[in-house]
């Protein structure tokens, strides 16, 4: 069994390069999904807008109200953009990178914190050097996982606070900048849009933004999904897992994560498809089917904790084309 005090180190590859080559030699209309969905800027438009008009709303209502709305509504919204920002870093909306990457600083305006051209440089590094603890910002740091997530209350701490433990991950990553013109861009227009909620609605209104931003990656069911996608859950061989549940609807598909390892070209809508026209893959594997029994049972199984993920043990070196991304 794997160890709660350890991570767990293969010497084996990621799964998904090999899959993926598998996957097309057998079915080779599979890469017909491959494209582009300029159709998700309508998405997108649509949940920030439905944020300020909430962010509007309850700018004068009870702070209980307000609170309450966050959880329950803001929370699935903003994570749907934090989705949609997702596809934005894969290119998979415009054929122009600095479209997608317009695309990715709107949909971040109702998180109340610039993180969408971050995300896109941490993340692409993930889906290339998945596992590799120096360049995969996805895991959590040697002190992270031994200071926090062994017990309940160290576990709904670290839920809670999980943006701030995602910014300092990547401080470990020497190999990508920090600052670049288009951090800052995102910088100034995150900082802007948040000063101009403040001045036309007052604190409470930014105020709502920034609890529904931290309800969606925390301590919230929707948290979960950071649990589902790579921690060993249900098997301790498998390191990625899908979830095929209802809340897929309102996430964009984000649940077909294996999908989305093996085809990171694919938008969104047609993450099904992979799996329909390549069951055999994909049934063998096991697949969460709820992210809230999985919430709960991270909090209360002490049996997962945050060394229950795979690291790869050997050393790699990266491109120079990489270091300078």
């Amino acid at each position: 069994m794997t160890s709660t005090h350890s991570f767990r180190y293969s010497e084996e590859p990621e799964p998904h390069k090999q899959r993926t080559k598998q996957i097309l030699s057998n079915h080779p209309d599979v890469r017909q999904l491959i494209g582009k969905n300029p159709y998700t800027i309508l998405a997108i438009l649509f949940c920030v807008g439905s944020m300020v008009f909430l962010s509007w709303l309850l700018k004068d209502s009870p702070w209980w109200a307000m609170l309450l709305v966050a959880y329950c509504v803001g929370a699935f919204f903003n994570h749907a953009l934090f989705v949609l920002i997702h596809e934005c870093s894969h290119n998979l909306l415009f054929k122009k990178k600095s479209w997608n990457y317009i695309a990715s600083i709107v949909a971040n305006l109702p998180h109340g914190l610039p993180s969408a051209v971050s995300f896109t440089r941490y993340h692409l590094m993930h889906h290339s050097y998945q596992g590799h603890h120096d360049w995969d910002a996805d895991l959590p740091d040697f002190w992270e996982a031994r200071i926090f997530g062994n017990n309940f209350f160290s576990k709904a701490l670290w839920l809670f606070l999980f943006p701030f433990f995602q910014l300092i991950r990547t401080f470990r990553l020497k190999t990508i900048k920090p600052v670049d013109s288009w951090i800052v861009t995102n910088w100034l227009i995150q900082f802007s849009f948040d000063a101009l909620i403040w001045w036309m609605w007052g604190p409470q209104a930014f105020v709502f933004l920034l609890l529904s931003f931290f309800f969606s990656v925390g301590l919230h069911p929707l948290g979960a999904r950071w649990i589902q996608e790579h921690y060993l859950t249900l098997d301790e061989k498998q390191e990625t897992y899908s979830y095929y549940g209802p809340l897929n609807i309102v996430a964009f598909n984000v649940g077909f994560h294996n999908e989305h390892h093996d085809f990171p070209s694919v938008p969104w809508n047609k993450l099904p498809e992979i799996k329909s026209k390549a069951p055999e893959y994909y049934n063998p594997l096991k697949a969460h089917r709820s992210w809230t029994l999985l919430f709960f049972r991270f909090l209360f199984d002490n049996k997962i904790t945050l060394h229950s993920r795979m690291v790869r043990k050997e050393k790699v070196r990266i491109p120079v084309t990489e270091q300078k991304s």
